[in-house]
């Protein structure tokens, strides 16, 4: 049944010239019903009215009457549930405020606004509701954080000023702050329950006044490049102007003030037509401080004169960065893979947050199923998360790569309990790679710290289909991600080029255990030395060593990234040997293990098509060698026994030196 009753407690419509407006809070249905079934108002993502992605009516919990909205979500990907409430068009100037009761249990909720009628297109905004706190964003960054009550009913109100694009926030009528958008039209709302989410919305409304174009008017709706930064960076502000009358913008002249200081810009040459957006990129710098600081841009001299409307000539932003803790830095792992159509989703994400954030976040792409996979890394990462892509920054809770940004800025404040330095030495003609990493605690600890180094490297390429990459994005369907809309799928090798692989941890995603004896006082240092043999096909010039200090709960309480070249400049400093498990193939030779698991013995099944000198070493998880023998030079086919009666159950590993290249395998004892 399908229906709009025009009533207090139903769905309600409002037109006129000047306003339009939608009222419902659910009483006109009965309690089973499925929202977009039962309305001409309410549509699903996926045009299935009364399919698995609409929403029931319930009785079970209200904020007024008897009904309400309720939405849950099990799946690993959210929904099925996926409600869309469209608004009156494309909006893009005018006022408009939305406002619904909502009741959220401990497990979150989530909404988007979408920009264009056609849905999946652009996310104009994401907002996140987790454990009390609201997170406003657009395009990955986050925007505002409010508070809400949790397992109780409250009013949520956003206040949009489409035409300068200023959003205020409220919450039981009380302003959380106001922020600008990175996109500045919406058409509708979608409600999708993420993984775990359970929600309930009431008394849902919006309002819509259209905005009425003065001759000549120029404002500004937008303050870039300073809102997400850290305090002690520098930035280069940019500023986004609209043409908010009926007469095409020429020229105007446009001022940012910050901590004292102004900088300016003189724009000629132009022709912004009415309600076109114009990007002014300043020549000039800020350097954020610390604390609370308003960023005002005002323009003026619009077309050689003051414009009908000086109410939208001035933007203020909120400028409040971020400090980090000394010495800290914070790693994010993702996990991804080239068969992943929504992982290139991750790639985006993460060159985002190294070039906002610079070396203060370190990413690490972490392939499944494909020619970059590392065996042991994979599965480690696979065990924390619960699909793809996802990720962890500093080991910590599961999150989108989409999302990194909100856990990095909380883990970036966070004082670690010691500094990490990485030296290196580097012998081009061997590709041998030696590293050093230096700890110094900077606060008295106990417990079972760790140390580890992961190599990564950027710009890596490949050939054949195992380096094509997949692609949801293709064709736009699902919205903008970084180009790649723009690209086929899968997209080919020959486009694709990798960044922060991972190529190598050593000793094992756990790290060297009990690295540090005992307990360390402040100021205390300990060196762990590391030994790589590189691959012809890595370029070293693209390579970084990330060296971590896990904490003993398993997260990183800190880590450094340098690149090689920076790492021999901060110079080798001999300490405690760890060992490497790159796992590279030895040339002219093949080996396989077997049985595996094995319990009081495995083999090794060795075919050498020439002379080679062969040696075999066993470590355990932790690093510690466990076993070693050298075979001299062999030519032909062998077995070469493993005895692990004696051994602990557990993970080994086995490295086999042939001519000095080496091969690891993974060898379970049960």
């Amino acid at each position: 049944m399908k229906q709009i009753i025009l009533s207090f407690s139903a769905a309600m419509l409002f037109f006129s010239a000047s306003a339009q407006s939608f009222f419902d809070d659910f009483e006109s249905y009965n309690a089973g019903d499925q929202i977009a079934a039962s309305s001409d108002v309410w549509e699903t993502w996926g045009n299935a009215n009364g399919g698995a992605d609409d929403a029931a009516v319930v009785t079970t919990n209200a904020y007024s009457g008897s009904n309400s909205l309720y939405f849950a979500s099990t799946a690993a990907n959210g929904g099925p549930q996926d409600v869309v409430l469209p608004f009156p068009g494309e909006l893009a100037v005018g006022q408009f405020t939305l406002e619904m009761q909502m009741y959220i249990n401990a497990g979150g909720a989530y909404f988007n606004f979408q920009k264009e009628d056609v849905i999946g297109t652009t996310w104009a905004a994401d907002i996140y509701f987790t454990g009390g706190v609201a997170q406003f964003t657009s395009g990955g960054s986050l925007l505002l954080e409010a508070n809400y009550p949790v397992t109780q009913w409250f009013q949520l109100t956003m206040q949009n000023d489409l035409s300068t694009n200023t959003w205020e926030i409220l919450i039981d009528g009380v302003s959380q702050g106001s922020y600008s958008n990175g996109e500045t039209q919406i058409a509708s709302i979608d409600i999708f329950p993420l993984q775990g989410n359970q929600f309930w919305i009431d008394d849902v409304s919006y309002d819509f006044t259209p905005y009425e174009l003065p001759a000549l008017n120029g404002g500004v709706t937008n303050i870039l490049n300073m809102g997400s930064a850290l305090a002690t960076q520098t930035v280069t502000p940019s500023v986004e102007v609209r043409n908010l009358g009926m007469t095409a913008i020429t020229s105007f002249d446009v001022d940012i003030t910050y901590n004292g200081s102004t900088i300016s810009e003189s724009v000629t040459g132009v022709n912004i037509p009415s309600l076109g957006f114009y990007t002014v990129d300043f020549a000039n710098t800020f350097t954020l401080v610390a604390g609370t600081n308003n960023a005002v841009a005002v323009i003026s001299n619009v077309n050689g004169m003051s414009d009908d409307d000086a109410v939208d000539d001035e933007k203020t932003l909120v400028v409040n960065p971020v400090v980090p803790a000394t010495g800290k830095r914070v790693i994010a792992e993702e996990g991804t893979g080239t068969w992943c159509p929504w992982c290139v989703r991750g790639a985006v994400f993460m060159d985002l947050l190294t070039e906002r954030y610079g070396d203060y976040f370190i990413g690490i792409a972490v392939h499944n199923a494909d020619p970059m996979t590392i065996v042991d890394y994979d599965a480690a990462i696979g065990g924390l998360i619960s699909g793809y892509p996802s990720g962890v920054v500093d080991r910590g809770p599961e999150y989108d790569p989409s999302q990194f940004e909100i856990p990095f800025l909380e883990r970036i404040q966070t004082a670690p309990m010691a500094f990490i330095e990485n030296g290196a030495t580097w012998d081009a003609g061997t590709r041998t790679l030696t590293v050093s990493t230096t700890t110094t605690f900077q606060q008295t600890v106990t417990g079972n710290y760790r140390v580890s180094v992961v190599l990564t490297e950027d710009g890596v390429t490949g050939t054949g289909t195992g380096w094509a990459q997949a692609n949801a994005y293709a064709g736009g369907t699902n919205g903008v991600m970084g180009g790649y809309e723009l690209l086929p799928s899968p997209v080919p090798a020959a486009q694709m080029v990798y960044e922060h692989v991972a190529r190598s941890l050593s000793p094992s995603f756990a790290g060297v255990d009990n690295a540090f004896a005992g307990a360390m006082m402040a100021g205390n240092t300990t060196t762990h030395n590391y030994t790589f043999v590189l691959p012809e096909d890595w370029d070293e010039n693209n390579m970084h060593i990330v060296g971590m200090v896990l904490a003993p709960n398993g997260t990183i309480d800190n880590a450094a990234s340098v690149s090689i070249d920076e790492a021999v400049s901060n110079g080798f400093v001999s300490g405690s040997p760890v060992v490497g498990v790159l796992e590279t193939a030895a040339p002219d030779a093949t080996f396989q293990l077997y049985p595996n698991p094995a319990s009081t013995q495995a083999n090794i099944a060795v075919n050498l098509d020439k002379p080679t000198v062969l040696s075999v070493e066993v470590f355990s998880a932790d690093g510690r060698l466990v076993a070693s023998k050298s075979y001299g030079t062999l030519t032909g086919s062998y077995n070469l026994p493993v005895l692990t009666q004696d051994w602990s159950a557990g993970v080994y590993k086995i490295r086999i030196l042939a001519d000095g290249k080496q091969t690891v395998k993974t060898l379970v004892v049960e």
